[in-house]
């Protein structure tokens, strides 16, 4: 009878992990990424949030969906300024730090600032916003700068460009592409680009996402168009040309109303060196009510 009770012991305990053998469980560096479309907390979405006395309500409905990724990415299309006055109509945009307080609640860790609202408050309104994101904890990106995060041992970086203005930058903003690809595990960029109100990308979106490619870039993801626009994929790597809106007061058509909010999850598969893309979700969503999101559709496209 001791020695059955003794093998059974030793069967019960090979299956138990011990000090003396650290790689019995394998880790998993799954890494998920969320993006969304374009962010704007001024105008009648600055109104909305002050007559409902919440700064935080236009995240109210997604604020957890957000926080769950590892990483929360975005286009802020306004300026974050403490002089911002409630204003109704017109395209100078501009938010208050108060109500700027819900990119945090909704975890969002990283914005471009590539657009062409950036500066609606000049040079002096962008230093401000940079100010208050980075007072806020968040990074942003959008101004030859790269930022990074490492995440389940694996390096992301971000980096944003805009062509609304001007595209002959695009052969300097390759080479920034190139350098930051050689410091990263994976690359994520973000131009602003495009037609608005056109739900496939131009020739220039397309050139230019697959240099953008060819010089190291992972992941683009386009903003801009306010409209979702078509996906591709380019050497195996994700291109969304545009997310659409997420936040924005566009109330005056359907295709305004709508979103995309992309989430990718990352890893290192076992036995391999190189990082992979293993998993992208899609989720629709929709404005009904001027400022506040919701999702009304996944889909699992990989």
């Amino acid at each position: 009878m001791s020695k059955l009770i003794s093998s059974l012991l030793v069967f019960l305990l090979s299956f138990v992990s011990t000090g003396s053998n650290p790689n019995s469980i394998p880790v998993s560096n799954q890494t998920t990424i969320i993006f969304t479309g374009d962010i704007m907390l001024g105008r009648s979405v600055m109104g909305a949030a002050l007559d409902n006395n919440d700064p935080f309500y236009p995240f109210r409905k997604l604020n957890s969906f957000l926080s769950s990724a590892d990483i929360t990415f975005s286009n802020l299309e306004n300026p974050i300024t403490e002089n911002c006055k409630r204003h109704v109509g017109g395209f100078t945009f501009c938010t208050t730090p108060e109500i700027a307080k819900g990119l945090k609640f909704a975890g969002i860790d990283v914005v471009t600032l590539a657009n062409n609202h950036s500066e609606n408050y000049g040079k002096e309104g962008l230093e401000e916003t940079k100010s208050q994101l980075t007072t806020l904890g968040i990074k942003s990106v959008g101004y030859g700068n790269l930022e990074k995060f490492q995440k389940n041992e694996i390096k992301f970086g971000f980096l944003g460009f805009n062509y609304t203005f001007n595209t002959t930058n695009l052969g300097n903003d390759l080479k920034v592409i190139k350098d930051s690809d050689s410091k990263v595990d994976i690359l994520i960029v973000g131009p602003h680009w495009g037609d608005e109100y056109k739900s496939i990308a131009n020739n220039f979106q397309v050139k230019a996402a697959h240099s953008m490619i060819d010089s190291g870039a992972d992941v683009v993801i386009g903003h801009h168009p306010h409209w979702v626009q078509n996906f591709e994929e380019i050497n195996g790597k994700p291109v969304y040309y545009s997310l659409g809106n997420f936040i924005f007061d566009q109330m005056w058509s359907e295709e305004t109303k709508k979103g995309l909010i992309v989430k990718m999850t990352f890893d290192t598969p076992e036995g391999e060196a190189d990082v992979k893309l293993v998993k992208r979700e899609e989720f629709k969503t929709y404005i009904s009510k001027i400022g506040q999101p919701e999702i009304v559709e996944q889909n699992i496209s990989d």
